[in-house]
Order: structure tokens, then sequence, then C-alpha cells
């Protein structure tokens, strides 16, 4: 079905065109040019899509966009250098290096919830790594889909950078191609779908998956703060993120403080307003009806509203939920946070090891003590300390999960080490050779042997 355009950009590729510094700035520079003059557009089909706000799109789409191209042209230069490394007693008198160059043809599979954050952050990776790329943003956000395409279209030839549109056809079909790259944002259980499908060709591959990301706060912790930092983590997007808090680990004797100051965050956040008309909606009516489902489950102490015609559902705290529970069984995906209440740090720590290990972490603490036995005793992809969401706003830190939330990452450099193949390369002098490594070997060649390889 795509044997034209991958033939097309493995042709463009092996020109060289992509290597060069100036080629690859010059197209973070058009990306950047192009991402302001389809803003409105941006905007548009991101309301359309998901009912986000001009205000939430450009904190979590179009802003860390923008960033992120700012970050790789300031760095890309030094990034691209040639790295002469320390050579060993046994290569005297040669020298070693390590040359970064792309993988070459590079498929991006984007999901729906950031449809524009997703898929542009490792299409910059790729651009500056120099490679060309097939992008596939989702179906279930048709409208950014579509902008997507034109930004790309109006920007970059198509034997450069192309954008495949459609559904579960379109996918497969791409994923029997030859790339020499992958990388997914999506579900674990279609990343395992796109794995078993890289693994045909041996293709590497980077999965952005997801999980549980609980939410641990203790006594010392500032209530009222964490509370309001909770809600704002499962309003943004409806909670329709990957590193959302999924469900709440609090120390008992603060539960029912939290609970009044998760509602007071709330209707801060929307003036009183318990419509919630600026609030993302869900993405469509199977996720919708998946979340009503859960709603079942335990106790409902605050939220639970909804609203059928508009795929509404407000940010809702459910206690009395066991780990037989469905909610407990999934990410949620959606703005239902389960409270679960403990009594001692240790029985924490136990609890979050009945899961998989989840994309992100969050702790709510003022003691050093229970921070430091959470990091030391708890895997997870990445988080925060009395904070949410916030990990994934420097691009100096690398972002991705362990085990089932996924592997490899990016932002920042990490993007550019994600889409390059570090070559190693040892230089030796063509006028001088070590006869040390050539038979026959005698016992004080032996010797000589152990003293310069121990």
């Amino acid at each position: 079905m795509f044997n034209k355009l991958i033939s097309s950009q493995k042709k463009f590729f092996h020109t060289g065109v992509t290597r060069s510094y100036d080629f690859r700035i010059k197209a973070l520079d058009s990306l950047q040019k192009s991402i302001l003059k389809f803003e409105s557009s941006i905007y548009k089909a991101l309301e359309k899509d998901l009912n986000k706000s001009a205000a939430e799109t450009y904190l979590t789409e179009i802003g860390i966009a923008l960033n992120e191209i700012s970050f790789h042209k300031r760095h890309l230069k030094k990034w691209m250098k040639i790295k002469k490394v320390k050579s060993s007693l046994a290569q005297f008198p040669g020298k070693n290096y390590i040359y970064s160059e792309p993988y070459g043809l590079v498929l991006i599979i984007a999901p729906w919830n950031y449809p524009f954050h997703l898929c542009l952050l490792p299409l910059i990776g790729a651009i500056s790594s120099g490679n060309t790329v097939v992008i596939k943003p989702s179906e279930h956000s048709a409208q950014s889909s579509s902008v997507i395409a034109e930004i790309i279209s109006s920007t970059f030839k198509s034997e450069y950078i192309s954008v495949v549109q459609g559904s579960v056809d379109e996918s497969t079909a791409l994923l029997e191609e030859n790339f020499d790259y992958i990388f997914f944002t999506g579900s674990t259980q279609v990343g395992r779908i796109v794995m078993g499908a890289a693994s045909k060709n041996l293709t590497p591959l980077t999965l952005e998956l997801g999980g549980k990301s609980p939410v641990i706060i203790d006594s010392s912790a500032n209530i009222s703060l964490a509370a309001k930092k909770v809600a704002f983590g499962k309003i943004i997007n409806a909670g329709q993120t990957c590193v959302a808090p999924d469900y709440l680990l609090i120390e008992e004797s603060i539960e029912k403080q939290f609970i009044t100051q998760f509602e007071t965050a709330v209707n801060k956040f929307f003036f009183e307003d318990k419509s919630k008309d600026a609030m993302v909606r869900i993405v469509n009516k199977k996720h919708y009806n998946r979340l009503k489902n859960l709603l079942k489950d335990g106790d409902i102490v605050f939220g639970g509203k909804f609203n059928d015609d508009e795929n509404f559902i407000e940010p809702t705290l459910i206690k009395n939920v066991t780990l037989k529970s469905a909610i407990m069984k999934e990410e949620i995906f959606g703005p239902l946070l389960p409270i679960i209440t403990y009594s001692n740090i240790e029985e924490a720590i136990e609890y979050v090891r009945n899961f998989n290990k989840p994309l992100s972490l969050y702790i709510f603490s003022q003691s050093k003590e229970n921070i430091d036995r959470i990091l030391k005793n708890c895997s997870f992809g990445g988080g925060c300390i009395n904070d949410v969401l916030m990990q994934l706003t420097n691009p100096n830190l690398p972002f991705g999960g362990i085990g089932s939330s996924g592997f490899g990452s990016y932002h920042g450099k990490k993007s550019f080490d994600t889409f390059t193949h570090y070559k190693s390369i040892f230089k030796q002098s063509g006028f001088f050779d070590m006869p040390l490594r050539y038979p026959p070997y005698s016992e004080n060649k032996l010797k000589l042997i152990k003293k310069i390889l121990k």
C-alpha cells in the first residue's frame, strides 16, 4: 500500500541531504514558522476534537512544541559534533571517535489525547537527528490529524516528511513496511502489536505507553496545595493523559481534609460553574461509556455527574475501592480518582508494588525519610515531589517508561539520542603496528598482554 512512499523517502535519505547541520536547522525553522502560521487552526481543531480551550491548547500542545524546537536549535551543533574519546593502551598509538548518524526512515505513530504535542515532539527529534519521517496521527482526533497533515504537506516535501491518515488498516499496512526506527505512543495493548511487528524486521523502537500512576500523600504534606495540584492533574485534558494521577494513596488521618480541599480547588478552577463548560470532553462514546461504567465502583464522595450528549464527566473522587475493583484493573484515562487510605508508608509502597511499573509516580510530603523510601523502593518512569505532570516541561529531563509502561525516552537531548545511531570508530596509524597481538604467542607475550589488558 505504501511502497511508493517508503521507496521515495529511503531514496531521499540516501542522497545525504538530511545529514547536514544547515538542512536540519532550516527544517526546524520551517516547522516552527508553520506551527505559528497554523496556530489558529490548531486551536479550532482541538476545540472540535476535545473541547480544549485555547489556553490549555497552548499550555499542553503548542507551547511545549515551540519550546522543544528552540532547545534543539540552541544545542544541535554541539550534539552533532564528532566526539573524541580516550584510547586504551592496547590501541596505541591510535585514536577513538564516536560519530552520530541518523537511523534513516522513521515511523511515528501518535495518539489522540495530545495529538500535536505527542506527534511534534518525536518529530522534532527525528528532524534534528537527520532522518526522513512518516507520521501516522490518530483517527480519533480527526480534526487535529487533518491540521497536522496540512502543516506537514505545506512545509516539507513528501519524500522528506509525510503524513498518512486513516485507521487500523493504514497503521497495520505501515507496520508491515521495513522502517529503520519506530516511535509509538499509545496503549500497552497496541504497544505489544507494534513491538511484534517491529520484531519481524528487527527494527529498533521506542514505546511510550502508560499505566496506573499513583499519588502518595502523607500527613506532613501541605494538604490544600496537594489537593489543588492533584485536581489540576485530573482536570487537564479531562485526565486523558498518560501521566495523569491514576489513583490516590493517602494517609488515613488526612483523607477527609483532602476531599474538602479537592472540592474547593475544583470549584475555584471553574468559578463555581457546575456545568464546567471549559473542561475537555471525553474523546468518543467508547471511552465515555467505559468511564461511566467505572463510576459504579466504590462510593462517590465528590463529583460523579455526567452528560451523555456532550461526553462530559466531571472530576470525581471515589472511595471504598479494592484491588479487585474494575477501576483498579486498568489505566483510568479520565477524570476519575479512586482514594485508598494507608496507615504507614510501607503499606503504601506495597500497594504500588501490586501493579506493573507505572509511567509516573507523585509524592506529596515534607518528610525526607518517606520521600527517600518511596524513591528507593518503587520503580517508575519518572515523576514529581510535591507536584504533578511538571516533569514533562523541562527538555533537560528525559521522559519515558519502564517495563509495561514503555521503554526508551525522549525530550531535549534524549530525543536526538533516540533517533541517532552512535557509530564507534577506531583510527590506527598507517605506519606503526603493534606486533604483540599476532601469533605465535610465547609465554613472555602472554605476560605482556596480561599487563596491558588488566
